[in-house]
Formats: structure tokens, sequence, C-alpha cells
């Protein structure tokens, strides 16, 4: 079963909302995490190696997870979503799911 793993900057409402669309997922688990020392769950080595897919809100998340963390097989993709949205928001859901169409 892939491990799906979603980073933003607080992980309060873009990341959260990412790993919500794949609760109870027949095929991915998932999970959310961020980057800043504010974070509602702050990312970790442990996650980064739990991860098969790293999915990062904006380019800024990948190059804290690259200066941070060791990366070996993980597949990562920057969505380029903006801190815009609300946990929940339509219009982000919306966007997750044709950003994520292949694994939803």
């Amino acid at each position: 079963m892939p491990h799906l793993l979603f980073i933003c900057s607080k992980n309060q409402w873009r990341s959260p909302t990412a790993e919500l669309l794949f609760k109870d997922h027949p095929i991915h688990t998932a999970r959310s995490a961020g980057t800043s020392g504010m974070a509602r769950i702050l990312i970790n080595q442990k996650m980064i190696n739990w991860a098969d897919f790293i999915f990062l809100m904006e380019r800024k998340h990948l190059d804290i997870v690259k200066q941070r963390f060791l990366l070996t097989t993980q597949t990562l993709a920057v969505l380029d979503i903006e801190d815009n949205y609300l946990f929940g928001d339509p219009e982000l859901i919306e966007i997750l799911k044709v950003s994520l169409t292949e694994y939803l």
C-alpha cells in the first residue's frame, strides 16, 4: 500500500485537507506534516522514510525538505498550491483532486 505524505508550512489547512481526501482509501495511506516550528505536526526523518510519495504544497517546502532530510527512493512533487485556503475549503479540495487524480 503506497504511503503518501503531504507537506505545507504549519500543517493546519492545506496538507491536512489533502490527507483527509485519503481517509479510508482502499489503496493508499496518507499523513501530513509541516515545515515550520509552529506546525501542528512537524515533519521528521521517520515520516520521510515512511513515505513513498511526498507532495509539497510550495517549492519552498521542497527546498526545506531537501536541506533538512535524507531522501532515498521517495518520489517528490510540488503541487504549487499557495497558502490561500482554510481547512476543507471546497476550492482547495477541487484543486487537490485535480492534482492527485492518479492517486484518488
